[in-house]
This record gives C-alpha cells, structure tokens and sequence, in this order.
C-alpha cells in the first residue's frame, strides 16, 4: 500500500505508444461510462427543477415554503444513503471488478427512476404518494453512491494516456444531462397549461429517462474489464483499507468536491429562487440551466485537455478563485434588478466556474487512490463531499431565504463552500504531490 507522499495513479502518458485498439476500448469505455452518469444526473436535475409542482401534488398537506422543504427534504435524504451506496458499491467495484459494479449501479438507478416516473399522487393514494418519493430517492441515492467512483476508475484504468480528457468526460456528460432537463423544464412549462404540467407534464421527463437505462446496461455489459484491475491484487476489505489507513485522503478529496458539487446544485436551485424569490415566470430559471449544460458539455473536455499539460489543481484553483471573487456581485445586481436575462448571466457564470472546477475533478480524485481501493475511495470521497456540500445545498438555501430574509445568503454560502475547496486543493498540492 503506498505511503501519502507517494503518487498512486498512473496520471502521466505512458511512455509506450498508444494503439489504435487502445484508442477505440477507450472511447468505448466513455460511451459505457457515459450512459448511466447521464441518467443518475438527468433524474437529479429533473427533480430539481420540478421541485415547485412535485411539493404540491405529493405534499399538498402543506403549503409554500413548508411544502417546498418537505420536497427538497426527500431530495436531500437521498444523498445520506449516498455514503452507504459509495461504501457497499465501491467495495463492490475494488472486489468484483468496475464492470459488475457499473452493470449493479445502472440497474438499480433505473428502478428509482421508474418508481418516480409512474408514482401516484397525494390526490390518488394519499401520505403514501410521499412514502414512494422517498423510496426513488433512496434508490436513486444508493445506486448514485457507486456510480462515479466506478465510472471514473473505468475510464481512468482504461485510458492509454491522456487521463483527465477521458476522465472529465464523466462531467461532460452530466452537462448533457443539466441541458436536456432544462430544455424538458422550459418546454413543458411553456408549452403546457397549469393543469396539464400538473396532471401529466412532470411525468415526461422521468418516463424518457428511464429509456435511458437498458440502453446503458446493454452496453455496459458488454465491455470488458480495465486493464490495470485485472493486473491488480484485490485486497480483502477495500473499505477499511480506505478508511483505516487513507483517511486523510477521504477528507482532503470531500473537501476538494465542494465547489464542483455546490456549483451544479446552485444552478438547479434557480428555478425555483426564480419563482419563489424573485417573483419571474416558472420558465425563467431554464434557459441559463441550457446554456450551462452546452457549456459544460462542450467545454469540459478541453478543460480535461489542458489539465494533463499543466495538472488539474492549477485549474482547479483560479476556478475557485473566480468563484470567490464573483458570486457577491452577481447576486447583488440580481436581487437589485430581477429580470430573465440577469437570471441567466448568472447561471452561465455558475456554469463557466462549474466547468472549469469539476473538469480536472475526476482526474485530481484518481490520483489520491491507488488501484487495490480506487473505486472505494473515489466513491466514498466523492459522495461524502456530494452529501455535505450539495444534496442538502436546495434544504439549506430555501431555510436560510426563510429564516434570513436575505435574498443574497446563497452566494454566503457558495462562497464558504469555496473556501473550503480552496484549502482542500492546498493540502492535496503540498501533502499528496498531485499535480
């Protein structure tokens, strides 16, 4: 096991050249990777964006902010099992292989989204409507728990070279998945009546998404397993190898999480800032969501390109330096001067930072995880940094509007959560000799 001065994955080019073959498992590997991350986040971020017409038809017991905290409460109750999922599947992954995992993951995730998808209403069957929300959620929240860490040690150990392009396609795809729930936000509360958003509307989005799920197991299960577990010893417990002796490394990379993770997160809680706080239409807070998805979509594999010249914590730290500097601002001007378009700048900015942070992330988490206990690391870091910073982030935002009466607490919070990231990036740099 190596010590914490020592670098524990291959993020260097191999100084063999690369082959064609090589060339093709990889990109076949982002495919596979690819799939199950888009529909984990496209059921998040629906979620998310519809949280204003799910609080009324499953929570209509209560009303306004009430309902909007039992809803986000079910959102954020998800990500407490996050950790366990992280713990079970990762373990998983580090003892039967990344491709067993990712084939568990993908299927357990498309239960959760069809059991959101076809779920009954309040109006149908009552508290129990609730009760179903919360079992999606868990289930969502479990199969999540394994989902990057395995997903991004498949594509790290299958990548001949160039390891942080390949590893940042596991954010541009969620960028794909932001984009494509926006669209389906903006879509249907534009084109749809009350009453048919409602009634049928919200459903649309879950029941394409969990189209999404043989698909990504059919191919998941066809790939085969990454060169450097099959060379690899497995370790008996992968668990409390990784939290026995590498518990510095858990925190540090949690830590290093934060930005990425509020980032995402502050981006799905406009929609409803935008109607709850603001007072613009429901339709407002889904074109910066668009932008920023194409953003990172787009962006997040040149990001990954520059990381392997220069390394992932150089980008990572002027991203977390932006977002310090600007979140205040931006937010002032909106609060001042509440308009669609401002709504949107400030979403594209968040995506800009996001992009820019989260690219190099994967890459970054790889390197503090040796093989023997990779996907359990990444799994368990990740999520614990997810569970702290971001699945609770729309609980903690829509109480500290309520409880402050400030309209400008979530940049407060964005930033604390930056601060933190920042120090996390110092400790990793000097302790941990990452890039």
């Amino acid at each position: 096991m190596s010590t914490d001065r020592t670098r524990t994955v291959e993020a260097l080019p191999s100084a063999a050249p690369t082959t064609e073959e090589q060339r093709r498992v990889a990109t076949r590997a982002v495919v596979a990777a690819s799939v199950g991350n888009a529909l984990e986040w496209f059921d998040i971020i629906v979620y998310a964006s519809f949280a204003v017409v799910i609080s009324k038809l499953f929570f209509p017991e209560t009303s306004g902010v009430t309902a909007l905290l039992y809803t986000f409460g079910a959102f954020g109750v998800s990500y407490l099992i996050r950790p366990l999922g992280a713990m079970v599947l990762g373990s998983y992954g580090d003892r039967a292989g990344r491709k067993a995992a990712l084939t568990l993951t993908i299927a357990i995730m498309t239960v959760g989204t069809a059991i959101m998808g076809l779920a009954p209403t309040a109006a149908t069957i009552g508290t129990g409507a609730g009760l179903l929300i919360l079992l999606s959620r868990l289930l969502q929240g479990f199969s999540a728990g394994g989902e990057f860490g395995t997903a991004t040690a498949f594509l790290i150990e299958h990548a001949p070279d160039r390891k942080a392009f390949y590893a940042s396609w596991q954010v541009a795809t969620q960028g794909a998945s932001m984009f494509l729930a926006s669209l389906f936000g903006f879509g249907l509360n534009s084109w749809l009546t009350t009453e048919q958003l409602e009634s049928w509307g919200w459903r649309v989005p879950f029941l394409f998404g969990m189209l999404i799920g043989p698909v990504g197991f059919y191919i998941r299960s066809r790939m085969s397993e990454t060169p450097d577990f099959v060379e690899s010893e497995t370790v008996k417990s992968p668990l409390w190898s990784t939290i026995g002796h590498h518990t510095g490394r858990v925190v540090t990379g949690a830590a290093c999480v934060g930005l990425a993770t509020i980032s995402v997160y502050l981006i799905l809680y406009m929609p409803t800032f935008a109607v709850k706080s603001l007072g613009l239409p429901a339709s407002a807070g889904y074109l910066g969501g668009i932008i920023s998805g194409l953003v990172t979509l787009v962006g997040v594999p040149y990001v990954g390109t520059l990381a392997d010249r220069v390394g992932p914590v150089v980008i990572m730290r002027a991203a977390t330096v932006a977002a310090i500097v600007l979140a205040w601002p931006m937010f002032a001007l909106l609060v001042a001067n509440p308009s669609i378009w401002g709504l949107t700048v400030v979403e594209v900015v968040l995506g800009i930072i996001m992009a820019l942070y989260f690219g190099p992330l994967p890459a970054l988490l790889s390197e503090l995880f040796p093989t023997q206990i990779r996907t359990t690391g990444l799994s368990v870091s990740y999520n614990l940094g997810v569970t702290l910073f971001g699945g609770f982030a729309p609980l903690v935002l829509t109480w500290l509007i309520s409880r402050t009466g400030s309209l400008m607490s979530p940049s407060l919070y964005y930033i604390a959560i930056a601060l933190l990231s920042l120090v996390g990036l110092f400790v990793a740099r000097s302790k941990y000799v990452i890039r």
